[in-house]
């Protein structure tokens, strides 16, 4: 039979180093999810003496951090200003309307810096500067020092956002590993019933039906087989009906491809971003250092352009936030409606998964137990019969024996079967995913959302600043020159007149 996957790649470890190893027995069909204390788990479990204080059987719970519960206390409103309900429903019409009207604070916030740049730029236009207050020197210091000051809040802003961007790649990329890994136990459980039921089918049709012919002689052994073939077609018959991963309608895995997916473009132009933000405060800074006004024109024109995409940046930023943080405060109940309203699973199915408590029963408990009671039965019937027919019929040894060993199998595989039905192992996976996405995720959108408020607030200020530093440039230039040819010791000053000169200043000399 195939390995079970999930236990050769993430089986926890409960016991201490130089414990005794876990014990592998999986438990009874009929235990309750939690199972008794001490008792071993689906996973394996440590003995009572090696086990740690504090190590529980059951999963860790999820949480909803504090960052999720101040986000889904903002006021949400549609295009009406109606209130709108802060649960999670993109499908809705009115909750997309709210989130699009959070976004809309950005392209308020936008249109407000663009009008003080406006007003800034026709005063820096229209306006004398000699009618200024204060000394020069004083003016050119503070506008430089401004322009420095904003970039160097841009090159902070820079690195929280690269931080940002990482964590959010680092949350989305737990809760795709953990869709994977669902989807590797589901596929693992339906390799084993596929199995399971083409040796039971085998067994029924071939082995049994043989066994049968071979003791036709004594009617007692033959209502044996029979009865066993009955009971193999019932457990047959169960196990085709355990998997419930067919009603989903799409894998684990077209999510989490999917979820890859949108994640690669966000990481990229994140990234592409916060480069292009890094280069023109660096290109800024040179300008100015340098005092290359045609560099300086250049970054100011850039930066303008980087100053609509940090504003609308924000904008999506919080949005996200705001939706995720919805999602994350009741995560159960949207998981619910959405599959009640997409699939036909079963909401049994579905309430122990996503609680995997032993408040809530195993939905596949009496089926289990029916399949379990079915092969000890047969195990039983077919030990009488190796002793009590085989010293007659001979014959039939080689069928029975092929029997017991598609029993043996059946038995194994069943195990394997109630290991991987077990809710312990699902449960975790959605708590991962949903800690990468809640815990990771929402801490890496805001960095993300606080970078893009320091760049456009610093980019407002170098969009002020630097008109009046290229000025300073030319102004300072031109003055130098001038002071240069005042300057009476300065070359040109000192260096004699050309004789052409000389002699067209010469006076005429008379013939009297």
């Amino acid at each position: 039979p195939p390995p079970n996957l999930r236990s050769l790649t993430r089986a926890p470890s409960l016991c201490p180093p130089g414990a005794p190893a876990p014990t592998p027995t999986p438990p009874a069909p009929w235990a309750a999810p939690g199972g008794e204390p001490g008792d071993p788990g689906v996973r394996g479990e440590c003995p009572p003496h090696a086990r740690p204080e504090g190590a529980m059987g059951t999963p860790q719970g999820y949480q909803a951090s504090w960052w999720v519960y101040l986000l889904h206390q903002v006021p949400r409103t549609n295009f009406q200003f109606e209130v709108v309900e802060s649960s999670f429903a993109p499908q809705d019409r009115e909750y997309q309307q709210a989130l699009l009207l959070l976004a809309s604070v950005a392209g308020l916030c936008l249109a407000i810096s663009l009008v003080l740049i406006c007003v800034y730029l026709i005063r820096f236009c229209c306006c004398d500067p000699e009618d200024e207050d204060g000394p020069k020197p004083r003016r050119v210091c503070c506008v430089t020092w401004s322009c420095v000051a904003a970039i160097v809040v841009c090159c902070a802003g820079i690195g929280l956002g690269f931080y940002g961007n990482s964590e959010t790649n680092d949350g989305v990329g737990q809760a795709t590993a953990a869709l994977l890994d669902t989807n590797l136990t589901l596929q693992s459980a339906d390799a084993l019933v596929r199995q399971t039921l083409g040796l039971l089918s085998g067994a029924v049709g071939g082995d049994l039906t043989r066994l049968e012919e071979a003791l036709a002689p004594r009617t007692e052994f033959v209502a044996v087989v029979r009865n066993t073939r009955r009971q193999a077609e019932a457990v047959a018959q169960i196990l085709g009906g355990l998997p419930f991963w067919g009603a989903l309608g799409g894998s684990p895995s077209q999510l989490a491809h999917g979820l890859a997916f949108l994640e690669d473009y966000r990481w990229l132009a994140c990234i592409l971003l916060l480069l292009l933000d890094l280069v023109i405060c660096l290109f800024t800074l040179l300008g100015l250092a340098k005092q290359i006004k045609w560099l300086v024109v250049v970054m100011t024109v850039m930066s303008f352009f980087v100053l609509i995409l940090s504003w609308g940046s924000l904008g999506l930023e919080m949005a996200a936030a705001v939706g995720l943080s919805d999602f994350c405060s009741d995560p159960d109940g949207f998981v619910l409606n959405l599959t009640q309203a997409k699939t036909e699973l079963s909401p049994e199915i579905l309430q122990y998964y996503l609680t995997c408590s032993q408040d809530v029963p195993n939905p596949f408990q009496q089926r289990l137990t029916m399949s379990q009671r079915a092969l000890s039965s047969i195990h039983s019937q077919l030990h009488g019969l190796e002793r009590e027919a085989i010293p007659q019929f001979p014959a039939a040894e080689r069928n029975l024996v092929s029997v017991q060993g598609t029993l043996n199998t059946t038995e194994s595989n069943f195990h394997q079967l109630v290991a991987l039905l077990n809710c312990r192992g699902l449960h975790k996976d959605y708590v991962d995913a949903l800690k990468g996405l809640c815990y990771d995720g929402m801490e890496g959108l805001l960095f993300l959302l606080l970078f893009s408020l320091l760049s456009a607030l610093a980019f407002t200020t170098a969009v002020c600043s630097l008109p009046r530093a290229w000025e300073r440039f030319q102004s300072r230039d031109a003055a130098y020159e001038d002071a240069e040819d005042d300057d009476p010791f300065t070359p040109q000053a000192r260096s004699p007149p050309p004789r052409s000169s000389l002699r067209l200043s010469a006076p005429p000399i008379s013939n009297a």
